[in-house]
């Protein structure tokens, strides 16, 4: 036999068996790829119910933060009610709609009844306020003072 013929023959067999294995390859990553599909939109469901069981939750739910148990405030929406805040949060926006007008933090602590003439006692109230701030249920102003959101 010629052997530049044989290795033709060889050659081409090796092209036919590479293009015999691609279908074999393509198939296995389309699995592949469909099964990881199907993880991504399992996670995406459980996600999904995960936000909105908390968006229909009204009630804050305590964290964990330093593994001391927290209570969480809400954003201020539409749908959530200043009741559902905790009772030394709802004291603060008393005292701040109780005011004649904007208040520093030290005014605030006089209302609830907390000593603020000790700034350990002042540094954790001022925490609060903006932490209601932040949430959308007071505004702070420039100056440093709280007021009440329109």
């Amino acid at each position: 036999m010629d052997p530049e013929l044989l290795e033709g023959i060889t050659a081409r067999r090796a092209e036919l068996d590479e293009l015999e294995e691609q279908p074999a390859k393509q198939s296995a990553e389309v699995r592949a790829e469909r099964n990881e599909l199907a993880v991504a939109e399992r996670v995406l469901e459980r996600v999904s119910e995960q936000l909105a069981n908390e968006r229909a939750s009204v009630t804050p739910a305590p964290g964990q933060v330093g593994g001391r148990a927290v209570m969480l405030i809400p954003h201020r929406t539409s749908g959530v009610e200043e009741s559902t805040l905790p009772p030394d949060y709802q004291r603060i926006l008393a005292a701040v709609r109780q005011a004649a007008g904007p208040v520093m933090a030290r005014q605030v602590g006089d209302a609830p009844g907390i000593d603020v003439s000790v700034r350990a006692k002042l540094e954790p109230l001022r925490g609060r306020l903006v932490r209601l701030v932040d949430r959308g249920w007071l505004r702070k102003l420039p100056d440093g003072r709280f007021t009440t959101c329109l």
